[in-house]
């Protein structure tokens, strides 16, 4: 008896911990939505958040509820976007993006204002009076887009940020944190830029910058195809008619609009 009752007192102990876990399971468990479980199974699990949502997870349970757009998936790109769409039923296009920092204002053509010795932020600088470059528009090359990126795709060279477009999931963090939003998102694959973000009038812009663009019109003249326009001061290109042709870059009195092939 001495064995006997402490074996029955730990069986009905089981026995009552059985009954109360398979209670639990019936009448407190949540319900797994599969669709949600197969749309997580699509996206690739950086969780970035360039979607707009908490992660992955937060995307997943966004789409399932028809609250997100199943092409918001930046480091999935065209293929992760297709899947979803699979998933979901509809019809989904996607042009994957790389982030590009749209600034030629390098320490040896930007001039500078003042010597900075503060936090050695980008943030944090550009609460001193706009920074030490005097161009406005201009990157400062402390390394918070650096720092802000999950894959690894800046560096910085000689205090110049440098993108390596392989790697660069264009999330889009980078641009985010940057505090003179100099770093756009540009389609992946697309080869001239302009390296530049002023839009202030050429003879301001002359005074703070070699390298900057001045507004003159000649790229929007040359261009054939109708894919540059002079907007707010800065030349933007429009990569839908975009035939990297080159002209713009070669009319260009201030070779503010760069091929990234060379």
């Amino acid at each position: 008896m001495e064995i006997l009752i402490p074996v029955i007192i730990v069986l009905a102990i089981g026995v009552v911990l059985g009954l109360g876990l398979t209670f639990a399971d019936k009448f407190m468990s949540v319900p797994v939505d599969e669709k949600q479980v197969k749309i997580r199974e699509c996206l690739p699990g950086a969780n970035c958040g360039a979607c707009g949502f908490s992660g992955c997870d937060g995307y997943a349970a966004a789409l399932a509820a028809g609250e997100a757009e199943p092409d918001k998936c930046a480091p999935g790109g065209e293929n992760t976007a297709k899947a979803l769409g699979e998933v979901l039923g509809v019809s989904v296009t996607a042009q994957e993006k790389v982030a590009f920092i749209a600034c030629g204002g390098r320490p040896d053509k930007v001039k500078t204002t003042f010597e900075y010795t503060g936090f050695n932020t980008c943030a944090a600088a550009a609460l001193a009076g706009g920074g030490p470059v005097a161009c406005e528009f201009g990157c400062l090359g402390f390394g918070d887009c650096m720092r802000a990126c999950s894959f690894g795709a800046i560096t910085l060279k000689d205090g110049v940020p440098v993108i390596c477009e392989d790697i660069c999931g264009g999330c889009g963090k980078c641009a985010s944190v940057c505090p003179k939003s100099v770093i756009k998102l540009v389609p992946k694959g697309t080869k001239v830029r302009v390296n530049c973000s002023n839009k202030k009038k050429g003879p301001l812009v002359v005074k703070v910058c070699e390298g900057s663009c001045i507004a003159c019109g000649k790229c929007e003249r040359e261009c054939e195809a109708g894919a540059i326009k002079v907007t707010d001061n800065l030349a933007v290109i429009d990569y839908s008619l975009c035939t990297a042709c080159g002209k713009c870059r070669d009319s260009c009195p201030r070779k503010a609009i760069i091929d990234v092939r060379s």
